[in-house]
């Protein structure tokens, strides 16, 4: 299976996903645990659809847990656009 949406568009849509669990009161630390979640699902079972991910996928590959969770972290962190700007 292929996500075939720009890396803008990714960062996009997950974006929103970050704030609406943030309305909804989710704790950045229940975020973070979906977040880790949700990359584990995307590495097994979806294609890059573009370098980014590309290179997303092959950290998560070689990450150890840890890594793994600190990667998904720091996405949660990059796509939360209510703490942009």
């Amino acid at each position: 299976m292929e996500i075939d949406t720009s890396w803008h568009d990714w960062k996009r849509t997950l974006g929103k996903a970050v704030n609406a669990a943030e309305f909804v009161g989710m704790s950045d630390k229940m975020i973070n645990k979906f977040a880790y979640q949700i990359g584990n699902f995307l590495a097994s079972k979806i294609d890059p659809a573009n370098r980014e991910q590309h290179l997303l996928k092959e950290l998560w590959e070689v990450g150890t847990e840890e890594e793994k969770r600190i990667l998904a972290k720091m996405i949660a962190k990059l796509v939360d656009q209510s703490k942009l700007h």
